[in-house]
């Protein structure tokens, strides 16, 4: 992709339990319970049980997740500066 062009985002679900996702920027954390996403539509955290990155290319902005999925939340870029913050707090008591 040339730079300074934008990715679109798109989600594509099948029975709550897989997810195919473009326009991703970066993933900033993962769990059995939460994934954490910059996406072009802003921060992306989807919460669920069994969560699973299986297949990841963030050359091509592309991120598949299997497991059961709970939540999809949206939220401005602030959250990842929310998170990063609180890390660093648990790290330095």
């Amino acid at each position: 992709m040339e730079p300074g062009t934008a990715r679109s985002h798109e989600l594509k679900f099948q029975d709550r339990a897989q997810g195919k996702m473009t326009g991703i920027s970066d993933v900033y954390s993962f769990d059995d319970h939460e994934i954490l996403l910059a996406t072009t539509a802003g921060m992306l955290t989807i919460r669920g049980k069994g969560l699973h990155v299986s297949r990841l290319c963030l050359e091509e902005g592309e991120v598949d997740v299997e497991g059961q999925i709970d939540s999809l939340i949206y939220s401005d870029s602030g959250r990842k500066n929310q998170k990063d913050k609180a890390l660093l707090a648990r790290l330095f008591r």
